[in-house]
């Protein structure tokens, strides 16, 4: 019960480290008090109030998740920009101001997916024009230079100039720093045949909204692939009368028992004996280095003695 609450609620485990989240932190603290001391300078204290927070939208993105692509110069700048425009045509072409808050928020997520530029903040940047009261009414078109670009900006260099100082965090995500030499991640054997193209193919076949880099995706299936490795079974694990299976379904399953073996320092000649108990191939022997079948077994079973 308690995982299917979790799974309905959303819940994952955390995988960001604790220093990592004390930098979020105290970028987002820095990056907001900028962004309010220019509202404040630019509108009332009242208009600020209502400008900040999408702001702060964005500074969650931008210090919290760098790399990802809703972060991104292009996603942050246009998002909220366009949003802006919207919102204020809305507000000058729209009499009903619940129609027109509707149509602001609507038609700026219209407008961010045309252009590709998803930030969800921009939705906020868009409201504001419509419900934020006379100071913001009287703006106009200004509203979009003033205060929002202006806004934008300050947020935009205070994460390049506050990420700047954590290399695997550098912001835009181009500036990171990435392992380049991916043997250093898995062997070139084992290497990924999956081509950033073939992300982005699977991202929009799935008509997926991801928020991480097809780089990131990438390198988080090499090092899948790496640990993966490290589970699996090794050839000093394969022992002689012991039962494994390749941990394949349906007619693919296969149980394979070590019943006869000829040791030798030389992988390719460490050879076994083996029979199939269950499965695929039922009742046939053969036989393989003990390499090849390390390679083959999935995890090593257990017969079950009991009868029935």
């Amino acid at each position: 019960m308690l995982k299917k609450l979790q799974r309905f609620l959303g819940v994952e485990r955390s995988s960001t480290s604790n220093s990592d989240k004390t930098i979020a932190t105290i970028g987002g603290m820095i990056g907001i008090s900028a962004t309010y001391l220019i509202s404040y300078l630019t509108l009332d204290a009242e208009s600020a109030a209502l400008i900040v927070p999408s702001m702060g939208a964005s500074a969650v993105l931008l210090f919290a998740v760098p790399h990802g692509p809703l972060s991104q110069p292009w996603s942050l700048f246009m998002g909220h920009l366009i949003s802006a425009f919207v919102g204020v045509c809305c507000y000058l072409l729209v009499p009903d101001i619940i129609l027109a808050a509707g149509l602001a928020v609507g038609l700026s997520i219209g407008a961010m997916h045309a252009l590709n530029c998803i930030h969800p903040p921009g939705g906020a940047t868009a409201l504001a024009a419509v419900i934020g009261g006379p100071v913001i009414h009287e703006l106009g078109f200004m509203y979009i230079l003033s205060p929002i670009y202006i806004n934008v900006l300050v947020i935009f260099i205070v994460a390049i100039i506050f990420n700047s100082a954590f290399a695997w965090r550098r912001y835009p995500v181009c500036m990171m720093r990435f392992i380049d030499n991916k043997d250093d991640i898995v062997p070139a054997k084992q290497r990924s045949p999956l081509k950033d193209q073939h992300i982005e193919q699977a991202i929009k076949d799935m008509n997926l909204i991801v928020d991480v880099t097809t780089a990131d995706l990438q390198r988080l299936f090499l090092l899948s692939l790496k640990h993966s490795e490290s589970d699996r079974l090794q050839p000093k694990d394969i022992l002689l009368g012991h039962y494994y299976s390749n941990g394949k379904h349906g007619k693919s399953w296969s149980v394979r028992q070590v019943i006869d073996e000829s040791p030798n320092p030389e992988p390719d000649n460490d050879l076994i004996i083996y029979r199939c108990s269950e499965g695929a191939h039922y009742g046939r022997s053969n036989s393989c280095t003990r390499e090849q079948f390390a390679r083959w077994a999935a995890k090593e079973v257990i017969k079950n003695s009991s009868e029935h």
